[in-house]
């Protein structure tokens, strides 16, 4: 198991972080996510270590921007 936490620029509502979610939430392995509109961050746990170039493209197609490893 490994969980990491990544900073994500836009999210403002609950909506953000359920859009944030739902796209990290369907990258294989992935067994949950928490998104902290207010922070700024998202959880990720995952069976595997995460690869950043699919986090990023994950959260791009949500329409917000990946800073980076919170």
């Amino acid at each position: 198991m490994s969980t990491a936490v990544f900073t994500v620029s836009g999210m403002s509502c609950g909506h953000c972080e359920k859009s944030v979610s739902e796209e990290l939430g369907a990258l294989p392995g992935v067994t949950g996510v928490s998104a902290d509109a207010k922070a700024g961050t998202v959880t990720v746990s995952s069976e595997t270590p995460l690869d950043d170039a699919a986090v990023r493209a994950a959260v791009d197609e949500a329409g917000y921007q990946l800073v980076g490893r919170a």
